[in-house]
């Protein structure tokens, strides 16, 4: 029984001696095909090369076409820079407190007048007579001359008051608003005002900036918020500032919609003596890297150089950039990430080596 147990071992033993040399005898090929391939991919050529600090990637115009890789030509642009300051929407509570007044104030002017009409008429008549043989009294023409004058001082005071009233609405509100208020009819833009169809801003500008001109418009946005800027148009300067910024102030009117008394809005003026020159970078060139904005600019029919650039500047779907980059440089639009991993094996395969 032993001995045919043992028979068996040395069966097994055998076989697993005879297939452990069959897999040596045919992996054999195996291995150095395995090893000639790996000797081939370390021996394959970079296509990364660094000069003055910076990498050039090379790719043949056939492995670019393979690899989808397309560029566009840059076009020149001009951006017209934008001054940016701050207001607020104005509760014009005031200037409808001293319209009221003002035109209360000329309707009793209006009242005393008429009145002075009537006793200076009956002054006159009544001193004719007096003097045609004496058909009247002295005492009545003196009687009739006190009307007179207490009718011509009433009418001096209503008019004094109705003055001061401007005069007060002039030194807050500045003479255009002030014009537009003090009309017994309100002018159409009066109109929209009073209706809260319209609202009145007052607009802060450093004081080096140029007067705004009648007609001139500016977009405002409440502050902190998404919507889209509203179109104000500039009414006159602003007797009063704002205590909040220091600047130059003008008064602007704009359509109420989502704009309330009391709120805080952000500016945006055109500014025409001011423009900035450049290249638009297509949003598709753009990559990022390190926080930064990148795109591979085109050297020759095989190169590519990485180039940061600003995006300070947003131009429809892309930026403008001013400096290194000039019109008709070609920019990677298609396949730029694809070149930035090139530049990554080519930083591995060095740390690897150091």
């Amino acid at each position: 029984m032993n001995r045919k147990i043992a028979v068996i071992i040395a069966l097994q033993t055998l076989l697993l001696i005879i297939m452990f040399w069959l897999l040596v005898f045919y992996g054999k090929d195996e291995y150095e095909n395995y090893t000639r391939d790996q000797g081939d991919e370390i021996e394959t050529p970079s296509r990364v090369v660094s000069e003055q600090s910076a990498a050039i990637v090379s790719l043949t115009p056939q492995t670019q076409e393979q690899s989808g890789i397309t560029t566009t030509l840059l076009q020149a642009s001009t951006h017209q820079s934008t001054l940016s300051t701050s207001g607020a929407v104005i509760n014009i509570d005031s200037l409808i407190e001293l319209r009221t007044r003002y035109l209360a104030a000329k309707a009793e002017a209006s009242v005393v007048r008429a009145s002075l009409g009537n006793s200076q008429q009956e002054y006159q008549r009544l001193l004719k007579l007096n003097q045609d043989n004496r058909n009247i009294s002295d005492r009545a023409v003196q009687i009739a001359e006190s009307a007179w004058k207490a009718d011509e001082a009433k009418t001096s005071a209503a008019e004094t008051a109705a003055n001061s009233v401007r005069d007060s609405m002039r030194q807050q509100w500045g003479e255009a608003l002030t014009t537009e208020a003090t009309q017994a009819s309100p002018t159409a833009a009066m109109q929209r005002l009073l209706q809260y169809r319209e609202v009145l801003l007052q607009i802060s500008l450093p004081f080096d900036a140029a007067t705004p001109k009648p007609g001139s418009k500016l977009l405002v946005t409440p502050v902190a918020s998404s919507a889209k800027p509203v179109q104000a148009e500039f009414v006159s300067a602003s007797p009063q500032t704002d205590s909040t910024i220091q600047g130059k102030t003008y008064y602007y009117r704009a359509a109420a919609g989502d704009l309330r008394s009391g709120m805080r809005v952000s500016v945006s003026i055109p500014d025409s003596t001011k423009s900035v020159s450049g290249v638009v970078v297509p949003g598709s060139a753009v990559v990022w890297y390190g926080g930064k904005a990148w795109v591979y600019r085109k050297q020759d029919a095989e190169h590519f150089t990485r180039q940061a650039i600003s995006t300070d500047i947003a131009i429809g779907d892309g930026w403008l950039n001013v400096g290194v980059l000039k019109p008709e440089d070609a920019v990677v639009t298609s396949g730029a990430q694809l070149l930035l991993s090139e530049e990554f094996k080519y930083q591995i395969k060095n740390e690897n080596e150091d």
